[in-house]
């Protein structure tokens, strides 16, 4: 998308450079259909805002610092508040962990709700739409007062911003530690640098030249019900940005842990002298189970086992011998 633009704005000869540089938007629909390829060069622009490119013979790297703007589906188009939205969406942690502010939008029943969506459908068909719309502003007014603010507008942070940012973040690290004794991450560096632009984007609209506290308990608020509610373990009710950031929250490397040592057990009873199959594993696994076990539960905690050097496994033909 961002190649095939550049390239149709350079054959006109218009120089992108400057004007993509600080502005721009990109809407992607169906996001969780996006190719591996494709997937791979959104990591690099929302990264290090930029795009390499080897074509012709020519390599080059391009500017790309624009907003994302995506949409997504869940797996099997429904929703299952029983997983969490990196099992849901199905998206890579490492390309989710990206956006600013994640929002879950559920199609639930609401008769006030569901009326005002029908009224706004139904008028897209009308030419002129019936209803008072003297209050509004115009597609095109909205258009040139966001171009205005984003040419002319460069908010600076206040020190009493500074504090309120800090704070802010601290409060949000503190949740984390709340309740139970066991603890979760709530806030990453990552998400710090959200709250900054956030707050910028907010001073911005309002043509301000100095980010105020009040921007930021707005880019507060944002974070507290998009992102923050995203990542709500669906099992303990508490919120886990690891599950975003590395798609496992406390719950699962606990439960993954769990695993790990009953399948060490498992080897050091039967497997002594012998090198059994995952397929092996996995049955007698489910065998004294209460619930079942995947495959990949069980790689996962096999994987676990290797990293801590207690087992060796087999790639060629699938066993797990004891160290």
């Amino acid at each position: 998308f961002f190649l095939s633009l550049r390239y149709i704005f350079r054959s006109i000869g218009v120089n992108l450079h400057n004007y993509m540089y600080y502005t721009g938007v990109c809407c992607i629909d169906e996001f969780d259909k996006m190719s591996d390829t494709t997937r791979a060069i959104l990591h690099e622009c929302m990264e290090q805002q930029t795009i390499s490119i080897a074509k012709a013979g020519i390599i080059a790297t391009l500017n790309a610092r624009t907003s994302i703007l995506a949409s997504a589906n869940p797996v099997e188009s429904k929703y299952n508040p029983r997983l969490s939205v990196v099992q849901n969406i199905q998206l890579p942690p490492t390309l989710l962990s990206r956006f600013d502010l994640i929002y879950l939008i559920l199609d639930k029943p609401d008769i006030n709700r569901d009326r005002r969506l029908a009224k706004h459908l139904v008028g897209l068909y009308f030419k002129n739409r019936p209803g008072n719309h003297d209050s509004l502003l115009s597609n095109k007014e909205i258009a040139e007062y966001i171009a205005y603010a984003r040419r002319t507008c460069f908010p600076t942070v206040s020190d009493a911003a500074v504090r309120r940012l800090v704070d802010g973040y601290v409060e949000m690290r503190q949740l984390g530690a709340m309740g139970g004794g066991k603890k979760t991450i709530t806030a990453t560096p990552r998400q710090l640098e959200s709250l900054i632009r956030l707050s910028e984007a907010h001073a911005r609209i309002r043509l301000s030249k100095t980010v105020t506290e009040s921007d930021v308990a707005e880019a507060l608020r944002l974070m507290h019900v998009a992102t923050q509610r995203a990542a709500v373990d669906p099992r303990t009710g508490t919120i886990d940005m690891d599950a975003i950031h590395t798609g496992l929250g406390a719950a699962d490397r606990q439960a993954n842990e769990a695993l790990a040592k009953e399948l060490l057990k498992l080897m050091q009873r039967n497997y002594q002298n012998d090198s059994p199959r995952v397929f092996q594993l996995l049955n007698e696994m489910n065998e004294q189970s209460s619930e079942e076990i995947s495959q990949e539960d069980l790689m996962r905690a096999i994987n676990h086992l290797q990293d801590d050097g207690k087992v060796i496994f087999s790639n060629r033909n699938g066993s797990v011998t004891l160290t």
